[in-house]
């Protein structure tokens, strides 16, 4: 049965830390929980990346490093 992940009330740049957080175990959860091949789960992986990047980003910020983005 395909995971149902909740869409967020912000775009992903615009959540709190601990709304990010807890999106990205979401999704994280959601993507276990999905059969392999499956175009639900290609898009899950997707907007897990956007979470992760995001992350990321912030990270390099508070820390005054680069950010290392996937080409």
């Amino acid at each position: 049965m395909p995971a149902k992940v909740r869409t967020p009330p912000w775009p992903v740049g615009q959540l709190a830390t601990f709304e990010l957080r807890d999106y990205r175990r979401e999704l994280e959860h959601a993507i276990e929980r999905t059969p392999e091949q499956t175009a639900e789960r290609e898009t899950l992986g997707q907007r897990l990346a956007e979470v992760l990047i995001e992350e990321e980003t912030r990270a390099a910020a508070r820390t005054g490093g680069p950010v290392d983005l996937p080409a």
